[in-house]
């Protein structure tokens, strides 16, 4: 490093100390524990980098595992009991959920490293520590949009190479509608054919209002049948996935129908506000895209990293993020053996569907193309 960038990484140090209560040489000699108030101004910040995050619940908890905290009322309370005839009143918490009613936090690192002449070439900025530290914790923002969405496993070793949307790394909101609410589940069509056929493929076919053709539909003898699609459109069938929530949230004015981005025309979600030009602010690529229409007579959005062929009808407000206090440790590492400075950082961390009775889930949709006209007749 140059003089001047071991000056600036020297202080960089020494803040990030002070900030945390420990001495420089724990910063970096040894994993320490991110103080209390600097942990929650690290998620303040991301929630703030984030137009979606902003929408959902980051939530501490002090256990690694234990009972959800099932900020939504998943049921009615309005009722009466015959106490003249000595029955007795008995309130139930109207806050318990499905898989139930837990969570557990799994450790997530988050390590990055800066090599010498990438530093070297920002010493002359005395704010880059903080730019950096910014454009570290907006990722960590959109890591964690990309595990709520494709998350299925919690893995030993992670491979971002086998997959790049961090589906290994935490088990995210819809691996947990699919495994503890199943009914709420729709994906599968009545036209996909043979299951047992080789190639086969689970999907609901969607059609733009027209008749289609369906090439894995047979009469058994191999002959070509014609059908029509599931649904018609889109609006038909979030109509009909409505159905799946409880009867008590179909009509609550703050659900939505998240969507793909193969399901509709990108013209039908413009940015409704133009990016900003600050790094305070929240960037397009994390804003929640607002169509001008509505699917199923809800209003229809698009969120960053959703499946491109799903769809999801719920408020934004029963999803969470719990992260577990006291877990955000860091070790700040100058490396000259590999010409950089690495940031080991980890929080342990659980994405919690809180009510699933407030959700409707359909995967595998494929639009239906229209089938193409008869040829005349010699």
């Amino acid at each position: 490093m140059h003089e001047d960038t071991v000056l600036a990484f020297t202080n960089y140090v020494e803040q990030t100390a002070k900030l945390n209560g420990v001495t420089p040489g724990a910063v970096t000699s040894r994993k320490f524990t991110v103080a209390p108030a600097v942990e929650q101004k690290l998620e303040e910040r991301m929630k703030e980098s984030s137009e979606f995050l902003s929408r959902i619940n980051i939530i501490p908890v002090l256990a690694q595992e234990g009972d959800k905290v099932g900020i939504s009322v998943n049921r009615p309370l309005a009722g009466r009991t015959n106490t003249a005839a000595g029955t007795r009143r008995t309130p139930t918490d109207p806050t318990s959920t499905g898989d139930l009613g837990r969570y557990r936090c799994e450790q997530t690192n988050f390590d990055h490293a800066l090599r010498y002449a990438k530093l070297d070439a920002w010493r002359h900025r005395p704010e880059f520590p903080n730019l950096i530290s910014s454009a570290i914790l907006k990722q960590q923002g959109r890591d964690r949009i990309m595990i709520g969405w494709n998350g299925v496993e919690v893995a030993a070793q992670t491979n971002l190479e086998a997959n790049p949307l961090l589906q290994d790394v935490n088990k995210g909101w819809l691996f947990k509608i699919r495994t503890f609410a199943p009914e709420r589940v729709l994906d599968d069509g009545a036209l996909t054919g043979d299951p047992e056929a080789e190639g086969h493929v689970k999907a609901i076919y969607v059609a733009d209002g027209v008749e289609i053709y369906n090439p894995a539909a047979n009469d058994g003898a191999g002959n070509a049948d014609t059908a029509r699609a599931d649904y018609v459109n889109l609006d038909a069938l979030a109509v009909d996935a409505i159905n799946l929530l409880d009867e008590w949230h179909r009509d609550d004015t703050d659900l939505v129908v998240i969507v793909g981005r193969d399901l509709v025309d990108d013209k039908y979600f413009p940015i409704i506000n133009k990016a900003a030009n600050t790094p305070t602010e929240v960037e397009a690529r994390d804003r929640i895209l607002a169509s001008a229409k509505q699917i199923g007579g809800k209003p229809a959005v698009r969120v960053p990293f959703f499946p491109a062929n799903a769809m999801l009808i719920t408020s934004l407000d029963n999803l969470s993020i719990y992260a577990q206090e006291g877990t955000r440790r860091r070790m700040v590492k100058d490396e000259p053996e590999l010409d950089q400075v690495s940031n080991y950082e980890s929080v342990n961390e659980s994405y919690v569907v809180e009510e699933y009775g407030r959700c409707a889930l359909v995967e595998n949709i494929r639009m239906a193309p229209k089938p193409a006209a008869p040829e005349p007749e010699a």
